[in-house]
């Protein structure tokens, strides 16, 4: 079976539908905006689903949330998995794993975790419910583009069946969610940036976490979500009241983010839309935001997994295990209103950058001095590690490449400090060869930046290893 078709104004709840009503196994794709949509369904119900904008970064957020209740999914492993089956490293291990070749990546690596049992069987049913849920998502927002309906050839053993409509029914009420919240935010991409000033009341407005206001330095309300741990929905109504008085600015969705439709159509809150409210007179009180009852946990519902099939060599938790798998929405630490003090007072994280190319260190100091981390560069190797010792960094960005002392070398050399035992340590270099990436690992480096990057790729780097 193979079906093309084009629309110029689709509902794409009702092809999902109609599709699941076959009993055939059947992919749907679909292209809209330069992003693609994969969904796989097997007799009726979705085996899984995905689209092409940074599958790893959903696959990495949704394993951070599952790590609270799974200690097996330590950063060390999830930076593991990124090495080995993450482009451009993908084509060298898919060598010698013939039989997995033709399957997403990110499918790959969830199969790997079940197969090293770092993941049980149900435990990767509900990571790729959550994975499903928020691809259809999106998807359920897109109204132009192309489709094609194929035969799926997978042939990677399935970890679950999902209930079609049980997905829709989800998906659409927080799209709902989501919706509520427009016209000042449209996209959970969108980045807020705090900025109190003394004309600000915030006598009526809710009370912020200090830990969230340490961290809008440009990760986007999806990213901001999943290191505070709480549900975003909740977190964006937070932060909405601010918003409209100008407290905190949303900046638009980076690339390639800003490819996927918006949940509020024909409306963004741009910088330029949300300014302008701080050059008004802050004069008129604000509505208390209706009262939401406090959520003490949001359990992952798994009545919607038709079937999981049993995996070859997995170990079975006690049932008790499984029925506790939850993701929990509250933050531990104190709560305190932001005024003007809080936010000065915030932490900086600060950054060290060696490399010995002046327009590197210029590039990197840009991107992260903008969203005010602390970045000290340094341009001679040789001084590097005096100047590490001295400055104590949170995360250090090591070039691979450079004269009088290699990569390899300077980061076994920080390494053995005890100092920095376990400060993440990026290699940030031009060779894309898996061999310079198993090297890097056994020097002990945390992660690989490949140049050259963007903006979104250092901050991406810089949450996973940071937050």
């Amino acid at each position: 079976m193979n079906i093309t078709g084009t629309f110029t104004k689709l509902r794409p709840q009702s092809l999902l539908r109609q599709i699941s009503g076959s009993s055939d196994s059947t992919c749907l794709q679909a292209l809209s905006n330069s992003v693609s949509w994969s969904i796989y369904l097997e007799q009726g119900k979705i085996t899984y689903a995905t689209h092409s904008v940074e599958p790893f970064d959903r696959l990495e957020r949704h394993l951070r949330r599952l790590s609270h209740q799974v200690p097996l999914l330590t950063s060390e492993i999830r930076v593991q998995l990124r090495l080995m089956f993450e482009p451009d490293s993908q084509n060298q291990f898919l060598a010698q794993h013939s039989d997995v070749s033709h399957q997403h990546p990110e499918y790959q690596a969830i199969y790997w975790l079940v197969s090293q049992q770092h993941l049980h069987s149900t435990q990767a049913a509900v990571l790729i419910q959550e994975l499903v849920k928020e691809v259809i998502e999106s998807f359920l927002l897109i109204d132009t583009g192309v489709y094609e309906l194929s035969d799926s050839l997978q042939r990677v053993p399935r970890i679950c069946r999902l209930d079609v409509e049980k997905i829709l029914e989800r998906c659409q009420a927080r799209l709902k969610s989501w919706q509520s919240l427009a016209p000042q935010i449209s996209s959970p991409y969108q980045r807020p940036h705090l900025l109190i000033t003394n004309t600000l009341q915030t006598k009526n407005l809710p009370d912020l976490q200090p830990t969230l206001t340490n961290w809008m330095k440009g990760f986007s309300l999806r990213h901001l979500a999943v290191i505070m741990n709480q549900d975003e929905i909740q977190m964006a109504r937070n932060l909405s009241p601010y918003i409209l008085k100008g407290g905190i600015i949303l900046h638009e969705p980076d690339p390639p983010f800003d490819k996927l439709p918006k949940t509020c159509k024909g409306s963004s809150a741009s910088p330029q839309y949300t300014t302008q409210f701080i050059k008004k007179e802050l004069i008129k009180a604000v509505e208390k935001p209706s009262s939401i009852p406090p959520q003490t946990s949001a359990k992952i519902p798994v009545e919607n997994i038709a079937a999981i099939p049993q995996l070859p060599q997995i170990f079975a938790p006690p049932i008790n295990q499984v029925q506790e798998l939850t993701i929990s929405n509250n933050i531990k630490s104190s709560r305190e209103r932001v005024t003007t003090a809080t936010a000065t007072a915030k932490k900086t994280y600060k950054i060290v950058s060696v490399d010995d190319s002046p327009t590197i260190l210029k590039e990197i100091s840009r991107f992260l001095e903008d969203e005010k981390f602390s970045v000290v560069t340094i341009g001679d190797p040789l001084k590097a590690v005096m100047s590490i010792i001295r400055h104590k960094p949170d995360l250090i960005l090591l070039d691979l490449n450079m004269v009088g002392i290699d990569g390899y070398e300077l980061c076994r050399i920080i390494r053995n400090n005890s100092l920095f035992k376990n400060t993440p340590i990026i290699f940030v270099t031009g060779n894309k060869g898996l061999v310079d990436k198993v090297r890097a690992r056994l020097v002990g480096a945390s992660g690989y930046l490949t140049k050259p990057f963007t903006r979104a790729e250092l901050l991406k780097i810089v949450f996973m290893h940071l937050a």
